[in-house]
């Protein structure tokens, strides 16, 4: 997902700003309800397999919904990263937020600044950023029109910065 704007200056002189971060489509009620759910059902398989004198595989059951929450609990800690791009007429700067983790800074000349992507992207299409070698994928989390989208935004804001250089 990606919420960003590429109006004229802001006050503070950005003139794109975008953040982006993963899609979740599983809201936090919905992960306790599925977690009830599962943790339901394993319950009343378990009492069945417990009355039928089966009461070890009732160790198995509770141990399907403890690694259910953890892959679960993993994959929201992963959700947790984000990216801030922010475009002045001086400098893109590239912010990286991921949980537990120090955020990183990347500063690129927009003058000499690249942005690609494959246009259709595929899966696996990159959105890299390149200058005087140094070369930045960003949106790995996003898909691949959401890439796409993101590129194209930065571009135009580039060539709006350009035209205002040139004039």
């Amino acid at each position: 997902m990606t919420h960003g704007t590429a109006d004229a200056a802001f006050a503070d002189g950005i003139l794109f700003n975008a953040e982006l971060f993963p899609h979740r489509s599983l809201s936090r009620l919905g992960f306790w309800l599925l977690m009830a759910t599962i943790g339901a059902a394993s319950f009343a398989i378990g009492l069945g397999f417990f009355l039928a004198g089966a009461w070890p595989v009732v160790g198995f059951l509770g141990l399907d919904v403890l690694l259910v929450y953890w892959a679960f609990r993993v994959n929201y800690r992963a959700a947790r990263v984000r990216e801030v791009l922010e475009l002045t007429a001086d400098a893109l700067i590239v912010r990286r937020f991921a949980a537990g983790c120090t955020p990183r800074t990347w500063s690129f000349q927009p003058y000499w600044l690249k942005v690609s992507i494959a246009d259709p992207p595929r899966h696996d299409s990159r959105l890299i950023l390149s200058s005087h070698g140094n070369h930045l994928a960003i949106g790995a989390f996003l898909s691949p029109p959401e890439r796409l989208e993101v590129a194209r935004a930065l571009k135009t804001a580039l060539a709006r910065l350009d035209n205002v250089h040139h004039r």
